[in-house]
């Protein structure tokens, strides 16, 4: 990994660097995109058919589109028993943890008889996007569709690709099953986003689409929205390490290279306040680039965006942490509780050397969906919220009215809606 002095300068080129990552910056392909959407939108299932046909080498049609209850049960024969039981267990912590972000509808009366409220509905249809072959992961499938159960909704619609002999990874079958899919259907690529948000002769229109996927789905989500709601343009996985000179150089490394591995576009950063550290974390790492198989895209994701940064103070390594607002914040400090505090801008935080990143991923409960590219400034990780509808009430009574009635006719009058400024004073002709 590259090893720099933390500076001003450093720091504004590793975020330049980081966000040209971005799916904003593929415009090349959205023109592809545009065209599969555009057929989707207009030809329904033909559309979809031939997409497929291409792109999946399968022979697909409306009799064998939709997953059957007879091939889920065949996944489960298929899967080992133990990662079935290791799969509950997430789901029942994911459902667990998501269940405390529940917020209830309100209403607030006053004596003047004004009534103001909100409702707080779930979406009626969910869509999740789930990759197929070897990017199948069912612990994302867990995280997409379980806070939408938990929200409430009725109905939860998945698509993934299948392989050339028409079959579904079976170990997202299994998950599918686990967190609560509805209705299952063997479609993939910015096709399957188009069929989501327009509906189909087969596949049904939803509300909101969520979910991971290569450019192209990610593309095609951008595209839709509008039409649908989203979760957000996902972009290559990142995970940021502050750490002292206190922090076990070996789990440093290790956790450095478990977002490395995901992609040759990942981001591992250390930022330390100790140069001896900093030298046995690249010790560690060739070590551990001798044992791990997936080592071609390790070494390619450290040489494009690995870095190590050098920072005089653990306050300027903060101020860094917080300017990348890295999808993934480990901190490995003699007292990570304070640092955290410090924090303002991160998709989720990894507190001590017992809190690598895996755990969030996988097993703990807290949304493994979460904001990348810099946008935990302003984005969230999934959650039950996003599956949810507000709608505001509002009800005054003739009393409460009169308080107000002049004053919003002033509004009206002042910003030139006399329209609106009437509808108030036919109310109260005597003034």
């Amino acid at each position: 990994m590259k090893t720099v002095k933390l500076t001003a300068d450093t720091q504004k080129d590793i975020l330049g660097s980081l966000l040209k990552r971005s799916p904003n910056n593929y415009s090349e392909y959205e023109d592809v995109v545009a065209q599969i959407i555009q057929n989707v939108k207009e030809q329904g299932d033909k559309s979809v058919f031939e997409y497929t046909k291409k792109f999946d080498k399968w022979d697909i049609n409306a009799d064998n589109i939709r997953v059957t209850e007879a091939e889920i049960d065949e996944a489960f024969n298929e899967i080992d028993g133990n990662f079935v039981e290791v799969m509950k267990k997430s789901a029942a912590n994911i459902e667990d943890f998501h269940r405390k972000q529940l917020r209830n509808s309100w209403i607030d009366t006053k004596p003047d008889g004004s009534i103001l409220g909100q409702r707080i509905l779930p979406i009626a249809v969910s869509g999740v996007y789930v990759p197929g072959g070897k990017a199948a992961y069912p612990s994302s499938l867990l995280m997409n569709v379980i806070p939408a159960k938990v929200a409430g909704v009725h109905k939860i619609i998945m698509t993934t690709p299948a392989g050339i002999d028409g079959k579904v990874n079976p170990g997202t079958l299994v998950a599918a099953r686990i967190a609560g899919v509805n209705e299952i259907y063997k479609v993939g690529g910015a096709q399957a986003i188009a069929a989501m948000a327009f509906g189909t002769e087969s596949i049904p229109k939803v509300d909101k689409i969520t979910g991971p996927g290569n450019i192209f789905v990610a593309l095609a989500k951008k595209a839709c929205f509008g039409y649908v709601s989203i979760d957000s343009i996902a972009g290559p996985s990142e995970i940021l390490v502050i750490a002292d000179e206190t922090a076990n150089p070996r789990y440093v490394a290790a956790d450095l290279l478990s977002q490395a591995e995901h992609d040759e576009l990942a981001s591992a950063i250390l930022i330390t306040t100790d140069e001896h550290l900093a030298e046995a974390v690249n010790r560690e790492i060739e070590g551990f680039l001798q044992e791990l198989p997936r080592t071609e895209i390790i070494q390619k994701s450290l040489d494009n965006y690995g870095y190590i940064l050098l920072a005089d103070s653990m306050d300027e390594a903060v101020d860094a942490a917080n300017a990348i607002a890295s999808e993934h914040l480990e901190i490995l400090t003699k007292d990570p509780y304070n640092v955290m505090t410090k924090i303002q801008n991160a998709g989720a935080i990894f507190l001590g050397e017992y809190s690598s990143e895996p755990l969030g991923d996988y097993y703990a409960g807290p949304n493994h969906i979460l904001p990348t590219n810099g946008t935990a400034k302003f984005f969230s990780p999934l959650n039950v919220d996003d599956f949810m509808k507000k709608t505001s009430i509002i009800s005054y009574s003739r009393e409460a009215l009169e308080k107000a009635h002049k004053d919003i006719e002033l509004f009206a009058e002042k910003e030139g809606l006399t329209a609106h400024a009437n509808s108030i004073k036919v109310r109260f002709p005597e003034g």
